[in-house]
């Protein structure tokens, strides 16, 4: 179609090379690791973005996340998924989106955490469970400097909502949500995760 896009196969052992990474892919291909029933690629792809990361720094999105400002202007973050509406804490990050330096000690330990408490059995133990496990244990201890970004950032949907972004409101209420979510997009957020597991199907209606 035009679009100049290549693919490519990672090389895991180049990559993995001199991390915590290296030697839990080795018991992986010698069979010493149960790679469990969650898809091995999705789990690869977790351990792969905080690695490329680690090495070389930058920004690492999910391909169902759209960009609407630029990234330019952060540095060393993480967002958060959900937020305790009590404490105006976060509850829970995800990993779709991440910006950090190369070689930020954050990402170090998340690379560690992989390693040494891979689940291959329990969804996203080994993705937004971990980076959210590592982040509460660190946060306020010298030598991290990072930020966690409110929902807003990069979440502004949550997951169990995001088919009503794609379809026309059938009432005031709908309207009324759907509106002040769209200003809420325009004004907070640098992109907009899709979840596309459960909006893939969804139809854009006027």
């Amino acid at each position: 179609m035009g679009f100049n896009l290549i693919t490519v196969s990672p090389d895991f052992d180049s990559i993995f090379k001199h991390t915590y990474a290296e030697t839990w892919f080795n018991r992986l291909k010698t069979g010493n690791i149960n790679p469990g029933e969650v898809s091995l690629g999705q789990n690869l792809s977790n351990l792969l973005r905080l690695v490329l990361l680690y090495k070389y720094g930058g920004v690492y999105i999910d391909t169902d996340v759209i960009v609407l400002k630029s990234f330019n202007n952060l540095s060393n973050v993480i967002g958060a998924q959900s937020m305790n509406i009590e404490t105006k804490t976060w509850s829970r990050l995800n990993n779709a989106v991440l910006v950090f330096d190369k070689h930020h000690p954050l990402l170090y330990k998340f690379i560690q955490e992989f390693a040494l408490t891979f689940d291959g059995n329990k969804w996203g133990h080994n993705g937004p469970y971990l980076v959210s496990r590592v982040v509460g244990r660190v946060t306020n201890r010298p030598g991290f400097n990072f930020t966690v970004l409110p929902p807003p950032a990069f979440y502004p949907v949550d997951w169990s909502r995001i088919r009503s972004l794609f379809r026309g409101p059938n009432n005031r209420i709908q309207s009324d949500w759907l509106r002040r979510k769209l200003e809420q997009i325009r004004r907070q957020s640098y992109a907009v995760h899709l979840w596309n597991r459960q909006s893939k199907d969804v139809r854009v209606e006027e």
